[in-house]
């Protein structure tokens, strides 16, 4: 029998790590403060009227080529190598692969994100992933990133959704992720979806895994105190369906929460093959 497909959608900024991931090398590089940097951005978006994704991209590369640095796809995975990671995540990938082995389903996870793919990808735990959605630069012949590929925002993120559903792995592609398709035909369906994010930019992510039957998480930082009032904020108003820490260590409410939506999504599969059965 096929085993079903569950995945798991992470956005990755304070979901899987505490910090931005902008912080774990660039931004010290360039000479900066966390704070003067996002300060820096945030003025651009706001005297522009433009993204707040393009405005830190275009600060990433503005500063760099004024310190002379070359951004590069190694330069950015070696900004990746020092991301700091929440409790367990390094054996969160393994243990709940090995879990939904154990119950009859394949476990497959993705990330969702508006940072950097090529930070990213530098990560001790990129190799986890299924597929990674989240911004990049185009580069010139010499190697050098020269301009924005793809800007990822909190409502871009939602097409991703589509793309995980229908096995689409590109990116760019506009056409098949539009194509209509049955439900019962779908590489994963929303309710075999979890969906971890950690903030308000995360609704709309939210919201739709949710409105299609799939499981929406609030996560966050136990040592912020506002960062726990958002995501209990989220669940008041019907964005998530759970709330938790970010602890993804094994017993864990984070692993509960996981593992109890394993066996409802294997449960709720069986009782539908039976009820297809005639005999």
């Amino acid at each position: 029998m096929k085993r079903p497909i569950v995945a798991l959608i992470y956005d990755f900024d304070g979901t899987l790590s505490p910090g931005n991931m902008q912080e774990s090398g660039f931004i010290q590089a360039v000479g900066k403060t966390a704070d003067e940097f996002w300060r820096m951005s945030d003025n651009i978006a706001r005297g522009q009227d433009a993204s707040n994704v393009l405005a830190y991209m275009k600060l990433m590369f503005d500063e760099a080529r004024a310190k002379g640095i070359r951004l590069r796809r190694s330069s950015f995975k070696d900004f990746g190598k020092h991301i700091e990671l929440y409790d367990g995540v390094r054996e969160w990938f393994r243990m709940i692969n090995d879990y939904g082995y154990a119950h009859g389903v394949q476990v497959e996870h993705y990330i969702n994100s508006s940072g950097l793919k090529e930070i990213i990808e530098g990560c001790p735990i990129a190799g986890e992933f299924k597929h990674i959605f989240a911004g990049t630069f185009i580069y010139d012949a010499n190697g050098d990133a020269e301009w924005p590929g793809i800007a990822v925002d909190h409502t871009a993120k939602t097409q991703f959704l589509f793309k995980i559903s229908k096995g689409i792995f590109s990116a760019r592609d506009t056409q098949r992720v539009n194509d209509s398709i049955a439900d019962d035909k779908k590489r994963i369906p929303f309710p075999h979806m979890i969906y971890f994010g950690d903030g308000e930019t995360d609704v709309p992510c939210m919201k739709i895994v949710g409105m299609f039957g799939g499981n929406p998480i609030a996560v966050y930082n136990p040592a912020d105190a506002k960062k726990r009032d958002t995501a209990r904020k989220l669940k008041r108003q019907g964005r998530v369906n759970f709330v938790t820490e970010a602890d993804y260590t094994k017993g864990s409410r984070m692993y509960r929460i996981v593992t109890a939506i394993i066996d409802k999504i294997k449960a709720e599969d069986d009782l539908a093959r039976l009820a297809a059965s005639s005999r």
